[in-house]
């Protein structure tokens, strides 16, 4: 584990802060205020778990970790087919999101995420309070978070040809403590898998200097 991974462990707190530029899937609607306890009743019911199936699984899957770690110890084999059984389960949950038509794999959306809120941009403009239902997958592992924000800042950036563009800054008001749990796990994925990639960019442009050809004096 690396010294960054040592301290967010260390510091749970901390990693609802942590803020990611991430590539989601990412939908969004106004909630009038007095669709506010409709929604909330929605998003701990059972209508929106054909959306929510991925990330359902993962709580599960975030459930088991521990006893699959010491089973690992105990009994390898048991443990290795458990991984291979949740793996199984993942790939027929990706699929059963992509067939309802909730997701489409070659959507993408620029973000700047964290397990507190959000930034984005947006064609729509919104009021600084307005309340937002969010519908966010995160790529990879097609895990759809329902999510209620409310708009913190809303600027106009830019005007194209499809008409203007606005940035929005978002904080999460409602969401489900389970989700909330694989948010931070994912930042905290995504930060690492970045960290990594930019030591390896540097250890590889030192390598290359090292073995340039000195020039002739």
């Amino acid at each position: 584990m690396s010294a960054d991974e040592a301290n967010s462990e260390a510091n749970p707190e901390r990693r609802r802060f942590f803020r990611i530029d991430d590539a989601v899937s990412l939908t969004y609607d106004l909630v009038p205020s007095d669709q506010l306890q409709a929604r909330l009743e929605r998003m701990q019911g059972d209508q929106e778990r054909d959306f929510t199936v991925m990330s359902d699984i993962a709580a599960v899957t975030q459930e088991m970790a521990g006893i699959v770690h010491k089973l690992e110890l105990d009994e390898p084999d048991i443990a290795k087919y458990l991984k291979a059984l949740d793996r199984k389960i993942n790939i027929l949950g990706r699929a059963f999101l992509l067939h309802s038509g909730q997701i489409s794999p070659h959507q993408a959306h620029a973000v700047n995420l964290s397990a507190s809120g959000m930034a984005f941009e947006a064609a729509d403009a919104f009021a600084p309070g307005d309340l937002l239902e969010l519908r966010l997958v995160l790529m990879g592992s097609f895990t759809g978070i329902l999510i209620l924000a409310r708009v913190v800042e809303c600027c106009e950036i830019t005007q194209t040809t499809e008409g203007d563009r606005y940035a929005l800054r978002v904080d999460f008001t409602h969401l489900r403590d389970t989700d909330r749990d694989i948010l931070i796990s994912h930042i905290v994925r995504r930060q690492s898998d970045q960290l990594r990639r930019r030591r390896e960019a540097l250890e590889e442009a030192e390598d290359q200097v090292e073995t340039s050809p000195e020039l002739p004096g």
